[in-house]
């Protein structure tokens, strides 16, 4: 892997090149499944920043793109509510909402924005994580489209930070 970030306790899970191709392929299934129409990308800040500007640029349709803020988290640990930290600000009314987020684990951030988003009567909501990572025990939700499963521990990288570090690498690590 390049880049390999000189803090120690991480070990590689993902390459650039595995999580590049995970992106395409995704991107294709998406201009197949909205072809003709124009997705609205909802992308959950901070996290799937990253893998939305990659997707984005793969779907070979017209998008749209707006911005949320959810957090459930406290650290590396699920404080088990979902607190709205920044609103989208676009009407969602009559378009097909496609939910970005970068990992799926509790399911608690994922059920929250479906069920919130579709009292503003979209045309459609679909859901797209990077990695789907669940929980036993918690909310099973699966995406309509993902890119990885892992049943492993904390990751960081490509979006996924370790408090707010770590974004920025190009590939996913796992902490220990």
């Amino acid at each position: 892997m390049s880049n390999t970030p000189a803090k120690t306790g991480l070990r590689p899970i993902f390459s650039a090149e595995q999580i590049a191709a995970a992106v395409r392929r995704i991107g294709k299934e998406l201009t197949s499944d909205y072809a003709g129409g124009q997705p609205h990308l909802l992308v959950v800040l901070k996290g799937a920043f990253v893998f939305a500007a990659d997707l984005a640029r793969c779907i070979e349709l017209p998008v749209t793109m707006d911005f949320i803020r959810i957090s459930s988290y406290c650290g590396t640990l699920s404080s088990g509510s979902v607190h709205l930290a920044l609103p989208h600000e676009t009407n969602l009314r009559d378009k097909d909402i496609l939910i970005v987020e970068d990992i799926l684990d509790t399911g608690l951030s994922l059920r929250y924005l479906v069920s919130s988003l579709a009292a503003q009567q979209p045309r459609s909501i679909k859901t797209c994580v990077l990695i789907t990572k669940q929980l036993p025990g918690t909310v099973v939700i699966e995406p309509d489209y993902h890119g990885f499963y892992w049943d492993g521990g904390f990751l960081a990288g490509y979006g996924l930070d370790d408090n707010e570090l770590l974004r920025n690498l190009p590939e996913i690590y796992e902490l220990s």
